[in-house]
Order: structure tokens, then sequence, then C-alpha cells
């Protein structure tokens, strides 16, 4: 059996590390997704085709989820990641090279399980080890490094002026950097209980006491493949140009900066239920109001930076409220549902929206996004939530 790795809270070396890490994956997907979708468009690929593509990603992250618990209780959190950062970097850099929709397509795929398993990995690292009264803070920094990533991807769309290979080969070049300071890691294990409880049991049990804490990930998976994938599409359509695209594109994740922490520690005080709710119906309203901006490049960056604000931290604070409802053994289990949770909103967003922007309307995306964050504050505003007690879910999962 594995060594379990008991730790009180995160030591600092290791969880700048796994910052490290989520940064550069962060970086990834603010880059790669909206690059491939101008320079498919750039190729006469239509909104829809190109929308389909983008999900193959999402395909991969989400296939990941249904093997990938068992491996890394053996393995442990080091080799999960080693093994995402190879596959995320191999992927990457074989798309200037290997230019055929399908290739892509398969490309995408790849990417999606590497950047699945880091995920994976440095999320229930640094869950499994933050202390309850703190956990709103240390995730918070976790979603600050994705954020940070996430906003500086699309600055690399400016290297095609070197050449197509060059945007792809600095991702490469990152994700191996981050792979050296990995190696230096000390071997860890997630945490499982004594008698351990059938996967059927365990799913139900998580889902039964966490359910509206796992919603999030739905609704940040579908903001962040829909914005990454389709947002290029609608500025192209609304004569914004490449460059004002590039610097919208980052304004979500320069806006999650600056109430990511402030959110996280109101949730330690609050609870994470209140803080959630309130955020969602406040990015909600804001998201139907976006076309009314046009294609007035500051309007558009300011109301796009606070709605990154209240929403950027909306995967890792429904990460955190499940953390606060569950055991530490059922902890797995829900990140693993709430990375499905993810992979399903990153799978129906570019679909939908790119189909929208074809036959529908070009303000479709902030409809179908600003509806969705509604409806769950209202669902919000309509449950009672109350924290579950280990004992009870523990007993729930045996």
């Amino acid at each position: 059996m594995a060594p379990i790795e008991v730790t009180a809270a995160p030591s600092y070396k290791r969880l700048f590390i796994l910052l490290s890490v989520t940064l550069v994956s962060g970086f990834n997907q603010g880059l790669v997704l909206p690059l491939l979708a101008i320079l498919l468009d750039q190729q006469g690929v239509s909104s829809d085709v190109n929308g389909l593509n983008s999900m193959a990603l999402y395909i991969g992250t989400f296939s990941t989820m249904f093997f990938i618990e068992k491996p890394i209780r053996s393995l442990g959190y080091k080799k999960g990641i080693v093994f995402g950062i190879l596959l995320a970097a191999i992927g990457t850099s074989l798309f200037p090279f290997l230019s055929s929709l399908w290739i892509w397509f398969i490309l995408r795929i790849i990417v999606g399980v590497g950047d699945s398993a880091l995920h994976y990995c440095t999320q229930l690292w640094i869950v499994s080890s933050s202390p309850a009264e703190t956990r709103g803070r240390y995730i918070s920094l976790y979603g600050m490094a994705y954020g940070i990533g996430f906003s500086l991807g699309p600055v690399g769309i400016h290297l095609l002026s070197v050449g197509e290979w060059a945007p792809f080969c600095l991702n490469a070049v990152l994700f191996l950097l981050v792979l050296v300071f990995v190696s230096s890691l000390k071997p860890a294990y997630p945490e499982h209980s004594a008698k351990q409880a059938s996967s059927s049991k365990r799913y139900a049990a998580t889902y039964r006491l966490a359910w509206f804490a796992l919603l999030p990930a739905i609704l940040y998976g579908l903001m962040e493949a829909t914005m990454n994938s389709n947002f290029p599409l609608y500025g192209l359509r609304i004569d914004l140009s490449q460059e004002s695209i590039a610097l919208l594109l980052p304004a979500l994740g320069v806006g999650s900066l600056l109430l990511m922490f402030p959110l996280g520690m109101l949730s330690d005080r609050i609870g994470r239920k209140p803080v959630l709710v309130a955020c969602a119906l406040v990015a909600g309203l804001m998201f139907l109001t976006i076309p009314l901006a046009g294609n007035q490049v500051a309007v558009l960056f300011v109301m796009l930076a606070f709605i990154g604000g209240f929403i950027g931290s909306f995967f890792s604070l429904g990460l955190a409220y499940a953390a606060d409802l569950l055991p530490r053994d059922l902890l797995p289990a829900a990140n693993v549902t709430a990375s499905i949770h993810f992979s399903i909103g990153s799978l129906l967003g570019p679909g939908i929206s790119g189909f929208g922007i074809q036959y529908v309307s070009t303000n479709s995306m902030f409809i179908m996004l600003g509806s969705a964050f509604t409806l769950f504050a209202f669902i919000g505003l309509l449950i009672r939530g109350k924290a579950a007690k280990p004992a009870e879910a523990a007993s729930e999962a045996s």
C-alpha cells in the first residue's frame, strides 16, 4: 500500500511549485484555444465546425476523469503531474507541424488528457492538505495562479508575427521548465479510509452531500471554453481586430486576480454558498448586457474584467465548498466529479455557442452564459444549504 502523507497545511515550497504548474497550465489553455480558433478561421473553417473541433480538448479532459483516481492513488500526485506535463508539452509542440483538422482534433485530446492530470493532482494535493479554516485562501491562490496564466496566454498570439510555431514553442518550453521544479518534490498520495467503500457508494455520497457545491464546475467550464474558443469568432464578426481580441481575452483573468483572494477570505468568514450565489447573480446579469457595448474595446474590457472578478474563482470556491461538506476520504471522488462537471460544461460551451453564432445570433453566447449563471443563483436562493458533519458523510459512504 502506498504511504499516506498527512500535513496540517501545504509547505511553502510545494505550494509554490504546484501553483507554478497551475499557472503554466492556465497559460496553455489561455493561449492554445483562441490561437487555434483564429488559425482555423483564417483557413475558412466555419464557426460551428471550429467550435466542435475545440471540444476535443475537453473530450480528453472528460474521458480522463473516468480512470484517473485509481492510478493516482497508486502512483501518487508527483508522477501524475509529470505524466500530465509530458503529454501537454508534446501535444502542444506538434500543432504547427501537423496542420490537418482531424490531426488537430487528436492533438487537442492528448493535451486535454495532460491538462486533466495536472489539474486533478494539483487541486487535490492543495485542497486535501489545507486546514478548513483557511481552505478558501489556499484554493484562491490556486485559482489566482490559473487566472494569471489564463490572462497571459492570449498575449502569446502576438508571437504569430515571428512564426506560427513560436507561440506553441513557448508553451512547450514553459511546461518543461516546471517539470524541473516538480522533479524536486517528495512523493505524496491521496488519503483514503482503511475500509474503502465501493466507487458507486462514494460517488453517490458525494453527490448527496455536495451536489450544489459541484455545480460551479459546470458553469466555469461552460464560461471558460465558450470565451476561449468562440469569443475570438464573436470579436471578428463585430469587426474587432486580432490585436483587440488578444487584449480583451485576458480581461476575465485580470478581473479574477483582483477579487479572487478577497472572495476566498470572505468565504472563510461567511461561507462559500452566499459568495457563490451573489457572484453568479451579478455575473449572469452582466453577461446579458455585454452585447450592448458593441465593439467598444474599452467598455468590453471593463465589463469582462468585472465578470472575471466575480466568477474567476467559481471552480475553486465550489471545490472548497465541497471540501467543507465532505470527509477527506471523499475528496478524491469530489475532485473527479468536479472535473467531470467542468468537462461537461466545456464540451457544451463551444458547440452550443458556435452553432448559435453561425445560425441564430452573434450575441447568443452571452445570452447562454448569462442565463446559466442567473439560473444557478436562483437555485441557490431556493435551497437551504447545511454543512454536513464528517461523521455523517463517512457513514453515507460506507
